[in-house]
């Protein structure tokens, strides 16, 4: 490999996120929907060895081993020069720096294996494919799905939420999950399923974070059909009928500290 490899790392989407139960070994079992968004980081891998980060959201990012690109190259065997341009806030519920580690390996051509892969962290899975679908288990359960095309904004405040915090302050880790998944015919009836379903950590999460209310209020008087926190926190997203009426949202609910973004999700 002469030349650098650029490729793109989607932010994660959690529609759902049912948490259905916990192994002896202290794991929690998930079952949800996953989509993911045209808005992501950005990586250029070139033969080498060290990460480069740069971009708005670059401060706080670590460059060393403890990062997930460099342990995902390493566990690889395929160790790389990797610039990454780091546009989404971090931590954040959208599954960030797993992302930014599955983007690196598919530019590599490496996939160790989903077992491997568990090493990194449960949302590193589902962020191979980069596609919608249904991660359940720990997050090595990992099925495509076909879902019609959403259009939304993601908001985060800026708060931090930690999220082993979060799963301790859950009042019950034993939760129904989704069962077998309806067709949805169009965007308005995955949205009215999705009304349905639940985040079970965004009760917690809330409890650490009460900022999080003001966002998901804000995406309620914004228009939204549906806003829901995603994944551990604090980033929420809400869902619009069309690209250009998230986009005006988007822009009405701009303020200082928030970063706001309007997307698709596939």
């Amino acid at each position: 490999m002469s030349e650098a490899l650029r490729g793109f790392a989607p932010a994660k989407v959690n529609l759902t996120l049912h948490v259905t139960g916990r192994r002896a070994d202290g794991y929690h079992l998930l079952d949800s929907l996953v989509a993911f968004a045209d808005v992501g980081d950005g990586l250029s891998v070139s033969p080498g060895d060290a990460l480069r980060v740069t971009g708005p959201f670059a401060a706080g990012v670590p460059t060393d081993d403890t990062n997930l690109i460099r342990r995902a190259l390493a566990l690889a065997g395929q160790p790389r020069a990797v610039t990454l341009t780091k546009a989404l806030p971090h931590p954040a519920g959208i599954g960030g720096g797993s992302s930014d580690a599955a983007a690196a390996l598919r530019l590599v051509g490496a996939d160790p294996g989903v077992a491997a892969l568990l090493t990194l962290g449960a949302d590193v899975p589902v962020c191979m494919g980069a596609r919608a679908a249904r991660m359940r288990g720990i997050g090595g359960a990992v099925d495509p799905v076909t879902l019609p095309r959403l259009h939304g904004v993601l908001v985060n405040p800026g708060l931090a939420v930690p999220t082993g915090a979060v799963f301790a302050r859950m009042a019950t880790a034993d939760n129904a999950g989704h069962g077998d998944l309806p067709h949805w015919p169009d965007a308005t009836a995955l949205t009215d399923w999705l009304s349905a379903q639940r985040n079970d950590l965004e009760t917690p999460a809330l409890a650490i974070a009460p900022g999080i209310a003001d966002v998901l209020s804000a995406l309620r008087q914004a228009g939204a059909s549906l806003a829901r926190m995603s994944g551990s926190g604090a980033t929420c997203f809400g869902l619009w009928p069309s690209r250009i009426a998230a986009e005006d949202a988007a822009q009405s609910m701009a303020r200082g500290g928030w970063w706001v973004q309007a997307c698709s999700l596939f």
